[in-house]
């Protein structure tokens, strides 16, 4: 890594460190600190020489007193790193834009538009491609975002104070200011319990959400169409229509209810109400300050016809629109305590835009067009892209749940065919019943029916949703679909609940058998008139990335996503149909992670025509998102994406090409099945070796971690499934498969194909790459101490066995197809794993010794014991980050 350019990271880290010293000195005592200074240089000295057995020693011999402070320490030092490397990231962003003669890096719009240009796309064209763009980030609460709230405050905090300690003008008495500032903040953040004591509930969830809207992407979203705008007129010649948003927000907190029973209809109603809340509270602030600016009379006739004679025309016009917020905030709270709130309020963002664009209007025929381009500005761009509902709340529900509530109906109603319930129907039949009742002005449902308690769920979701504006809903979407009937079902039931405006439906394909049978079940869905008629040439689809790793593995279940893409968007072109595909990604390789860039442009060739969904989940928000530089940088990122790949999409890969990947996929779902699906050893080892058991006692998420209360490692959710592995660093779901699906062709002579795909092939070299990037954070050598310590299964320790062979052969094969060592060309990341390294290493130990004795009955410090567990945990994810 280069020394000038990495030096302020250095810096950092070491003055986060030391202060962090100096609070273990101040706030325990000495001899804490020297117990972790003594660990973290035998663990970099383990690091170094390859012998552990000193650091081993030491760590056993911790008192079980101890095991909290050091294990914490260790947690917070991995927090700061992260901290400065992500200050670091922004301040690289802004020296390299202080760079006059430096060309601009990939994925800014100071770099593609010109590009665009000069591949020979009119302005016209690229004008019209951005105009009608629609990327779309849905914010998710998985559960993998283990660090609390009011931590994530503090670590803001110190990133504000390290931006004020970069500056060069400083005085000597302003740096000790920041220098105190930053030590009372890490101070404050020791003192404060890392660990959650009560599970997050899903409005809980959802009020996070709106904090990071809040904090963060209520001011990034608008400066980055702010700076979208300028770059358009630069190179256009033509600017961002104010009521254009091609990058919006969409959210699940409080809407997903797929294996959460804690998500019921007045939860959601519940989030729906907090949201309107919220925006009007933002806008409100806006809108104030709006009224500060705007304190003088010259206006347009059309102004003065609407504000009336007053000598501040604009304040005046403002004023109502503030009564009107004001009385929104009030309805919201109302109705979520349960009272009638009378006064008008604002119900579509057509009625707050209206006094906004007449207020811009006059400015602009005043002569004052440096003022409209100011604050009012950035107020109508964000309405467009967060409205009076700050986030539209997409539902998603398993595809079960919608049939129970139509077999249930029909046999309330007598209603059979051939003397069979709905739920024994084929598919045809099921079809041909839930069209002709779409078709039926007469409601099916009668007025009392008297449901069960499951099926009357889902239809108090439906009566919530039917009495939302349009412009607080998303997708409906659906888990688990494989047939037409599927989506027919929700569609009946918008209709029985009033819905005037119904949601989109997107059908979700998850597993790998889902994902072969997509495009089928589309075409067939798209052959039906009714349908076809009723979607208006839109339709939306769901691909799981989740799931469909777990089942499958990852070279498997990516090849999958990309057919089915492939096939999807074949059928939806043939049907005249535009397709959306929503990605539902999580924040590790196997589960989709990865730079987004990177990822929408390895998509098929043709299947983003703007537009796309993807999924941010837990951690990956913060990450992405929790700074308001990166968040712009972000948020670049995916709008360059899918305009490029819309107006230049990548080349087809070529038949050989495809067939290689058709015949690595083979292999490899071949040997993941073997072992996760078949071998009879594989459960032992899975539940001994990772902490996945112990998982349960953290308070992530609102959700379950299972999708049945009972059930085995089938039943486990895609999240802790990877989040255990990453634990104990296998990193298993990512790589098992791929090392010996590469190794058998690299030993058959296809190492140089192998190597063209590499080069040539988007989607190929993503997949690598990201396999590298999980190689070199997993450590075979701490999974082997796992093993050594957890496994007393004979039968299980020679699946360990067998498994530490499969990783080095992947390991092998990666750097036999990329020429070089791994991450040899990421020095930045390199560098973040060295600095990490030492300071996971003392929590890796620290994590077995105590799984190992919690494991054991009646510890009498069981209590102290799940701490320190639940410490050692967090720290682990916050040292790996991407963990779940």
């Amino acid at each position: 890594m280069p020394d000038q350019q990495h030096a302020p990271l250095r810096d950092n880290v070491r003055l986060l460190g030391g202060l962090l010293g100096d609070t273990l000195r101040d706030q325990v005592d000495e001899s804490l600190l020297n117990r972790v200074e003594e660990i973290r240089t035998l663990a970099k000295q383990a690091r170094s020489d390859g012998n552990w057995q000193p650091l081993l020693d030491v760590m056993s011999e911790l008192p079980d007193s101890d095991l909290v402070p050091v294990a914490r320490a260790f947690t917070h030092f991995l927090n700061y790193a992260n901290i400065a490397e992500q200050h670091h990231r922004v301040r690289r962003r802004r020296d390299n834009r202080r760079e006059i003669d430096v060309p601009s890096p990939l994925g800014t719009m100071a770099e593609l538009l010109p590009r665009l240009l000069n591949n020979g796309h009119s302005a016209e064209a690229i004008v019209t491609a951005i105009s009608q763009c629609r990327t779309e980030l849905v914010l998710t609460a998985h559960p993998t975002e283990i660090t609390r709230r009011t931590l994530l405050r503090k670590y803001n905090d110190i990133d504000v104070i390290l931006g004020q300690l970069d500056r060069p003008d400083l005085t000597p008495k302003e740096q000790q200011t920041q220098l105190k500032r930053l030590r009372r903040r890490i101070i404050a953040g020791w003192q404060t319990d890392e660990i959650r004591r009560n599970r997050p509930t899903p409005v809980d969830e959802a009020k996070w959400g709106f904090a990071t809207i809040e904090s963060t992407l209520w001011h990034a979203l608008p400066e980055f169409l702010r700076d979208l705008d300028e770059q358009m007129l630069q190179h256009t010649g033509k600017r961002l229509p104010l009521d254009k948003a091609p990058i919006r927000l969409s959210s699940w907190m409080g809407g997903d209810r797929d294996g959460n029973p804690n998500v019921t209809a007045r939860v959601t109603e519940e989030v729906l109400l907090l949201a309107r809340w919220e925006a009007a509270d933002l806008l409100l602030r806006d809108i104030n300050e709006l009224r500060e600016d705007l304190s003088f009379g010259t206006c347009n006739s059309a102004l003065r016809e609407a504000a009336g004679d007053h000598h501040e025309p604009y304040r005046e016009l403002l004023r109502k629109v503030r009564q009107t917020l004001t009385n929104t905030r009030e309805w919201a709270e109302a109705t979520l305590n349960g009272e009638i709130f009378e006064g008008h309020i604002y119900q579509h963002d057509e009625e707050l835009l209206q006094p906004l664009q007449l207020i811009y209007q006059s400015l602009l025929d005043c002569g004052m067009e440096a003022i409209a381009h100011g604050r009012l500005e950035t107020i109508l761009r964000r309405v467009a892209c967060f409205g009076l509902t700050l986030m539209k709340l997409d539902i998603r529900q398993e595809s079960t749940r919608h049939s129970d509530v139509i077999n249930e109906v029909t046999h309330y109603l007598g209603i059979q065919i051939n003397n069979k319930p709905y739920q024994d129907w084929s598919e045809t039949e099921k079809q041909t019943f839930l069209i002709n009742e779409l078709k039926n002005r007469r409601p099916l449902i009668p007025k009392h029916f008297p449901a069960s308690a499951e099926v009357q769920e889902v239809l108090d979701t439906f009566a919530v949703l039917a009495r939302q504006p349009a412009s607080a809903l998303g997708a409906y979407i659906i888990s688990m679909a494989t047939y037409p009937s599927d989506i027919l079902a929700v569609r009946l039931l918008q209709q029985e609940a009033g819905c005037l405006t119904p949601q989109r439906i997107a059908p979700l394909f998850e597993t790998l058998d889902d994902l072969e049978g997509a495009a089928d079940s589309i075409e067939q869905l798209l052959a039906i008139e009714w349908y076809r008629q009723d979607i208006g040439g839109q339709q939306e689809v769901m691909i799981g990335y989740s799931d469909s790793a777990k089942d499958a593995g990852f070279f498997a279940a990516s090849w999958a996503q990309y057919r089915a893409q492939e096939a999807l968007s074949s059928v939806c072109e043939n049907a005249g149909v535009h397709l959306t595909l929503f990605h539902g990604r999580g924040g590790s390789v196997s589960r989709g992670g990865g730079p987004a860039h990177e990822a929408l442009l390895s998509q098929p060739p043709g299947t983003i025509k703007g537009s796309v969904r993807v999924t941010e989940q837990g951690e990956m928000i913060q990450f992405k998102f929790g700074l308001k530089e990166l968040a712009i940088h972000n948020l670049e990122l995916y709008t360059t994406a899918t305009l490029e790949a819309t107006l230049s999409p990548i080349e087809k890969p070529k038949q050989e090409w495809r067939e290689m990947m058709q015949t690595l996929a083979d292999v490899s779902v071949k040997e993941y099945r073997r072992i996760v699906h078949h071998d009879p050893r594989f459960v032992d080892y899975f539940r001994c070796v990772t902490p996945e058991q112990e998982l349960s006692r953290l308070s992530l998420g609102s959700r379950p971690a299972k999708r049945r209360a009972s059930g085995g490692v089938e039943s486990l959710r895609a999240i802790p499934w990877v989040f255990a592995w990453t634990q104990m660093r296998l990193m298993l779901p990512a790589w098992l498969g791929t090392g010996k699906a590469l190794a058998e062709q690299i030993d058959q002579g296809q190492q140089n194909l192998l190597q063209v795909m590499l080069k040539d092939w988007n989607f190929f070299s993503m997949l690598v790459d990201m396999q590298e990037m999980v190689m070199a954070k997993a450590d075979a050598k701490v999974a082997g101490y796992y093993e050594q310590r957890l496994l007393d299964n004979v039968n299980a320790q020679s699946l360990g066995q067998e498994l530490q062979a499969g990783f080095h052969q992947a390991h092998q094969a990666i750097e036999s197809i990329s020429g070089h060592s791994l991450l040899a060309n990421n020095p930045m990341l390199q560098f973040s794993i060295a600095v990490r390294n030492p300071y996971i290493d003392p929590l890796h130990i620290t994590q077995v010794e105590l799984m190992r004795r919690l494991r054991l009955q009646d510890q009498d410090n069981q209590e102290q014991l799940e701490q320190a567990l639940m410490v050692s945990i967090a720290g682990i994810a916050a040292g790996l980050r991407n963990t779940g």
